[in-house]
């Protein structure tokens, strides 16, 4: 797809579309237009998305009525302690009638899988996902099963300082393309959800996108354009991550332990060729890049004691890289 103008009117026509499931989701959610755009992001782009806040805030609801507007296959897991990898991914069972197993898929075999308190599970269980996360397959036995082409994880969990969670492995978190943290309504925004609650303002969602819509959007957002300018502004802020002295930003590096992957670059580009697309847009701006790059780097950022000690966080480093990186 070359043409511009054709580029321009296949856009917006995406996001007119889009535009329907943004409206279907805002007759449940009061508010939350962060989280919601952000959601969106992960859908336009195949990106897994993990959403971080205290219990209340409309993460699950959020992500439900998201699924509920797209015609496809959904599937809510809650993660507990006592989670086995079986029950996420399937086992093999032993048929006596006839002496042989047979594989019984599990709950991951889905488009849209709901992990609520990811933070809950053990170890062996995010093992499990991590391979379906990243390979789109998952392991049953000796045999190895794809997943759909459409398959996204929309992952919810509470601070790390509640009782009874475990932290994610950093290559698991790597996987997720964003990390969003999840605030507080306002106070007109609280006003309307307390209102609904008390009404018992009941609606139904309609399913706005089929399956092969969806993909079909995916396949046009991969076609948005990006200019070599803003190209090498995106490795620039990736760059300033790991060498900050050559940026002007040596008052960085006793702060960072480890800067951003490789992979933060391209969920860069991806995740501005969204924003790009959610605005009827054919081109990525700067400012594309600088919407989205809080939540693909703050949980790619490896902060040391030291910016501990000091209450710096990945959010203030991200900040100061901003502010000083040249924009094209």
């Amino acid at each position: 797809m070359t043409d511009v103008n054709q580029m321009k009117e296949e856009v917006r026509r995406q996001a007119e579309k889009i535009d329907r499931v943004r409206t279907e989701i805002a007759r449940v959610v009061v508010g939350q237009e962060y989280m919601v755009s952000r959601l969106l992001v992960g859908l336009l782009t195949g990106g897994h998305v993990l959403l971080e806040g205290v219990p209340g805030l409309a993460k699950t609801t959020t992500v439900k009525a998201l699924a509920d507007a797209l015609e496809t296959k959904f599937q809510r897991l809650q993660f507990t302690p006592d989670l086995l990898p079986a029950d996420l991914i399937g086992t093999m069972i032993y048929r006596p009638s006839d002496g042989k197993f047979e594989t019984k898929k599990g709950p991951i075999f889905a488009n849209f899988i709901l992990a609520d308190e990811i933070n809950r599970a053990p170890s062996k269980v995010q093992s499990a996902l991590l391979e379906a996360m990243q390979e789109k397959q998952v392991t049953i036995g000796e045999t190895t099963f794809p997943l759909d082409n459409l398959f996204l994880v929309m992952a919810t969990q509470n601070p790390i300082e509640q009782e009874g969670t475990y932290p994610l492995p950093e290559a698991q978190v790597d996987r997720f393309m964003l990390k969003l943290k999840i605030g507080y309504p306002t106070a007109d925004e609280e006003r309307r959800i307390l209102d609904r609650a008390l009404d018992s303002v009941g609606t139904v969602i309609r399913a706005a996108m089929t399956r092969d819509e969806v993909l079909q959007a995916q396949n046009v957002v991969g076609q948005v354009y990006i200019d070599e300018s803003v190209r090498g502004y995106i490795l620039d802020l990736v760059q300033a991550t790991r060498r900050p002295e050559d940026y002007r930003l040596a008052k960085l590096r006793p702060l960072i332990e480890f800067g951003a992957s490789p992979r933060a670059g391209i969920f860069l580009g991806k995740g501005a060729r969204a924003m790009a697309a959610l605005a009827g847009r054919g081109f990525v701006t700067p400012q594309d890049v600088k919407d989205i790059v809080y939540d693909v780097l703050r949980h790619r950022v490896i902060l040391t004691y030291e910016a501990e000690a000091e209450s710096v966080t990945a959010e203030d480093v991200i900040g100061e890289i901003l502010n000083t990186v040249p924009v094209p």
